[in-house]
């Protein structure tokens, strides 16, 4: 017979009627009605063509090829069981594999990962640099943070940290006047051009311009007085996005980091 043909759960059934000897007792241990026992049973028989149970007038017998086949079987699903707990072992390990870029790390990810890691220090994080696209298939990824519009690649799947706008930001004291620091993310003409928001946030700490960058971003420079706003805040279609593929959302560990995040 083939594996994918294995009548996986009448045997089941079959192991708790050959303990109990009893299709009523069966039927209890599996939480269903003596006659699905019965039904199952005699499924399974003509599946095999064999004869599992003598049927006697109050009771069951084994045939001699059941009781035969009975240490085989229950070997079988202790193995089953033991698949299943390396299964869920490997998911649910305590090491967490986020990728990020390194701005969003220094400026954002790196203060909350601490505090999860107080929460929780039996979690270890492992951080992978990123500078653009994410390919799950070619890393070990848990969970990725970008920032751009929705994505939208087949099989993944985001939510956004937080409804996003861009601010523009100075050195506490310098002029609003001072020429606007450029990045890949805001390609103005320039007086100054850095890798990243991260850098034109620290240089306009440093009086070397003035930076429009990501809320969610600078919200820790402007509390600790690094930078102050200029102007209003500017609405964009961009945003921080949690992503991973699918199935990976099912993770516990994963769905714990997402929450805490978010939260």
């Amino acid at each position: 017979m083939k594996r994918t043909h294995l009548p996986l759960n009448a045997l089941r059934v079959f192991d708790a009627a050959a303990r109990h000897l009893s299709f009523t007792k069966a039927a209890d241990e599996l939480a269903v009605t003596p006659a699905a026992v019965g039904q199952q049973i005699r499924a399974l028989e003509d599946t095999l063509g064999v004869v599992l149970f003598k049927r006697m007038t109050r009771n069951l017998e084994l045939t001699p090829e059941a009781e035969r086949s009975l240490p085989a079987l229950r070997a079988g699903f202790l193995q089953f069981e033991e698949s299943v707990r390396v299964l869920q072992d490997g998911q649910s390990s305590k090491v967490l594999t986020i990728a990020a870029t390194r701005d969003f790390t220094a400026k954002w990810l790196a203060a909350r990962l601490a505090r999860y890691g107080e929460l929780h220090p039996d979690v270890r994080f492992v951080i992978t640099a990123i500078d653009g696209p994410v390919d799950f298939t070619q890393a070990n990824l848990d969970l990725a943070i970008v920032y751009g519009g929705e994505p939208g690649d087949e099989g993944i799947h985001g939510k956004t940290l937080a409804v996003e706008t861009l601010l523009t930001v100075r050195a506490p004291g310098a002029s609003p006047d001072l020429p606007r620091i450029a990045y890949p993310g805001d390609p103005e003409a320039p007086g100054l051009t850095v890798s990243d928001a991260g850098l034109a946030i620290d240089s306009a700490a440093a009086g070397l311009g003035v930076a429009r960058v990501p809320a969610t971003l600078v919200a820790a420079d402007i509390a600790a007085g690094r930078v102050v706003q200029t102007g209003g805040p500017v609405p964009t279609s961009q945003a921080f996005w949690l992503v991973a593929p699918t199935p990976q959302w099912r993770q516990a560990k994963v769905r714990a980091m997402v929450e805490f995040l978010l939260a």
